[in-house]
This record gives C-alpha cells, sequence and structure tokens, in this order.
C-alpha cells in the first residue's frame, strides 16, 4: 500500500483556487450521535477531469458525494466550494443546472411537493418531457442513447428501465459538475458502456467534471483520469490514474482496488476490538443501535 496522499492536490496552485471544480479544505463533518467521519478532509478536483471515487463500504463515498451535491451543511462558505462557489449556501449550482447529483433513489423534486418516487403510474415521456428548460436536441439524444421507450410506465418497468429513465431526466440540462453514485448498477452491459462514452464527450467538448462513485471497474482503466481512494473517511490518495504504480503492473484497474481493501481488512482484523462490551452497554443502556437517525447531520 502506497503512502497516503492526503496533502498532494490534483492541482498546486494556492493562488488559483478557481482553477478548481471542487475544493474541499479542512472538513470536518459527524452524522447525529456518532464519531466524526470526516475530519481535516482535503480534496481538489480540477476542471475536465474524470474522477473515480473508491473505497469499501461505509468508507464515506456516499456522504462525500452528498455534501459536494449541498445536500449536508457543513462548516463556513469556504469549506466545500464547487465551481467557485459554495456547496450548501449556493442553491443557484442546482436551480442552474451546473450541478448534477445522481444517487440510489429514483426520484424528482417537483416544487414544494419535494421528492417524487418514480414509481407512479405515469410514462416516461411524462416524466422526461416534464422537465423545463430542455434542449429538445439533447433530450432526443439521451432517450435514444439509454434506448428509452417513451410509453413505459413507470409502476410496471424493470430496475433497470427505471434507472435509464432517472438518468436521462438527471442530464437533460447541461452540467459543469456531475455527481455520480452508483447509478449504473442496474444497467446491462451496453447500456453503462454508452453512457460511458457520453460522459466522456461531456468532459472532453464542453469541460465537465465528473465524480464517479462504483464498484464496477470494467473499461475504466482507459476512461478515468484520476481516482481518489477512500478509507474509514480519511483520503488515502488522490491522483492522475496514470500515476498509479500499481496500474502498470497490474491486468486492470479491479484488481488494483481489490488489493487495496483486502489490506484494508487485514489491517481491521489486527486491530483490537472490545465489541462484545460495546454490545452489552447498549443492551443494559435499553437502546438500540438503530435508533440514532443518520438523515441528522452537524458540523463541528
Amino acid at each position: 500500500m502506497a503512502d497516503k496522499a492526503t496533502s498532494k492536490p490534483i492541482v498546486e496552485d494556492e493562488e488559483n483556487e478557481d482553477l478548481n471544480s471542487i475544493r474541499v479544505c479542512g472538513m470536518q463533518f459527524a452524522y447525529e450521535g456518532e464519531p466524526p467521519l470526516f475530519a481535516d478532509f482535503n480534496l481538489k478536483i480540477p476542471p475536465g477531469s474524470r474522477c473515480l471515487l473508491v473505497g469499501a463500504n461505509g468508507s464515506g463515498k456516499t456522504t462525500l458525494l452528498k455534501i459536494l451535491a449541498g445536500k449536508h451543511m457543513v462548516g463556513g462558505r469556504d469549506v466545500v466550494r464547487v465551481l467557485n462557489n459554495s456547496a450548501f449556501h449556493d442553491t443557484k449550482l442546482v436551480c442552474s443546472g451546473d450541478l448534477a447529483y445522481l444517487g440510489g433513489s429514483w426520484s424528482k423534486t417537483v416544487g414544494s411537493a419535494g421528492e417524487i418516487p418514480l414509481q407512479g403510474d405515469f410514462s416516461a415521456e411524462h416524466m422526461i418531457f416534464g422537465v423545463e428548460g430542455v434542449d429538445p436536441d439533447r433530450r432526443l439524444n439521451l432517450i435514444e442513447l439509454l434506448d428509452i421507450d417513451l410509453q413505459w410506465r413507470m409502476h410496471k418497468v424493470s430496475d433497470g428501465q427505471r434507472r435509464r429513465v432517472q438518468i436521462c431526466m438527471g442530464l437533460l440540462h447541461p452540467f459543469k459538475v456531475l455527481l455520480l453514485d452508483e447509478v449504473t448498477v442496474d444497467l446491462d452491459v451496453v447500456a453503462r458502456l454508452d453512457l460511458l462514452d457520453f460522459f466522456k464527450e461531456e468532459c472532453d467538448q464542453r469541460g465537465a467534471t465528473i465524480v464517479y462513485a462504483t464498484h464496477i471497474f470494467d473499461g475504466l482503466e482507459t476512461w478515468a483520469t484520476h481516482l481518489a481512494y477512500i478509507q474509514d473517511g480519511e483520503l488515502r490518495r488522490v491522483q492522475m490514474l496514470s500515476e498509479v504504480n500499481e496500474l502498470k503492473n497490474s491486468a486492470n484497474l479491479l484488481s488494483v482496488v481489490e488489493s487495496w481493501l483486502r489490506a484494508e481488512i487485514k489491517r481491521e482484523k489486527k486491530k483490537p476490538t472490545n465489541r462484545p462490551a460495546q454490545i452489552q452497554k447498549t443492551l443494559t443502556s435499553g437502546s438500540s443501535p438503530f435508533m440514532s437517525s443518520r438523515h441528522m447531520a452537524y458540523y463541528r
């Protein structure tokens, strides 16, 4: 395992922070009632990058993406900056479509109604054409790219078909920063590869930036430009993919990430634990480990 590279940014330019599409500086974050997940977390990602976010389950990937998407307030306005704006405070980022987030839930935001599940008895056409201010050519391109039948009824389609509609709706407005959290897991091989090609064109032609958290690494050796590896809320390394030494002597990216995670598991097993005592304390206190809501977050 290489030494951690937390202090080494992708772009080393302290005087021109606006060169970074994403900048996180000294971030601290914890869910209510739980130990800090992030402590003094730093990350910089330049425009045009396609950055893979890798790590074990529970390492903090989803939380980081939600923070970057402005779904959690963290510290002051300068702690998490996206496109040189505060990710949480500057709502114009999302409203303008410059910042887009695609996660695991199948929903869309509709005015005061909030998040509406994409599983009701309505058609794909109703959902897709219900998004306002869209370039018709871009919409048609996405419909064809994702092979969407506009007559699909959202309560009858498969998970993969519903996911295609979700992705289409999330990409209708041209983005400058796109955050992806395992959104291709329900897609077949052809649909996934076609979508990755689309993302690459968006970065190459428009200078868009993508951060993609995934456990599926097929074909990503030539797709990604950068890689960020998180372990238990700590940024262990962040670098250009071409500079990952292990990849030069390995068959593929999957085997490299697998070696990191297996080494991580071995280290965790060697750590002393007082788990039985913790369980006993929980039982005697009359509380449940599931009572604390992870939806309530705070910053320090």
